[in-house]
C-alpha cells in the first residue's frame, strides 16, 4: 500500500523535474511498430494524464491508454569507454556507461500489438519506472541481471 502511494506520488511530481515549457521527459526513439517515426530521434513521454500515455517526436503525436500497456520492459546496455579511455586517459577503462532502455508492449485501437522502445536518461530512468508502474498497474520484466540490480 504504502509502495504504491510512493510511485503515485513519484508519477504526479515527475513533471516538476521537466524543463518549463517542455511537456514530459525527453527521451530517444530507438523503434518499433510506430510508422513515420525516425529512430534515434528526439521524443517526449508525458506520464501527467491520469488515463494515457502521451508520446511525442516531432509532428508525431501518440496517446496510449494505460489500460491498453500489456508490457513494460527494462533493460541495460554496458559498455566500456574505449574512445574516452584512447581519446583522455587509459583509467576511463576502469569505468563503464549504462544505457538504460524502456520498451512498452501496447494494443493499439484496432486491437493489434504494437511496441515502443526509448532510451531514457540515467536521472530519469526511476521516474520513467515508477510512473509507468502506477499508472498502468503493470510491473516491468527486467531483460538482464544489470537491469534487474539498478531496479530493485
Amino acid at each position: 500500500m504504502i509502495r504504491i502511494c510512493v510511485l503515485t506520488m513519484i508519477a504526479i511530481l515527475m513533471p516538476l523535474a521537466a524543463k518549463a515549457g517542455e511537456p514530459g521527459l525527453k527521451t530517444e526513439f530507438i523503434g518499433g511498430t510506430l510508422p513515420g517515426v525516425q529512430p534515434k530521434s528526439t521524443a517526449w513521454l508525458n506520464l501527467t494524464d491520469a488515463e494515457s500515455l502521451a508520446f511525442s517526436a516531432g509532428k508525431n503525436e501518440l496517446r496510449i491508454p494505460y489500460q491498453r500497456i500489456g508490457t513494460l520492459e527494462y533493460g541495460q546496455n554496458v559498455s566500456r569507454r574505449y574512445a574516452e579511455a584512447i581519446l583522455l586517459s587509459p583509467l576511463l577503462l576502469l569505468s563503464k556507461t549504462r544505457k538504460h532502455f524502456v520498451t512498452i508492449g501496447y494494443q493499439d485501437a484496432d486491437g493489434r500489438q504494437q511496441a515502443l522502445v526509448f532510451r531514457v536518461d540515467k536521472g530519469d530512468i526511476r521516474a520513467v519506472m515508477a510512473g509507468l508502474e502506477a499508472r498502468s498497474g503493470r510491473r516491468f520484466t527486467f531483460l538482464d541481471d544489470e537491469a534487474r540490480k539498478a531496479g530493485q
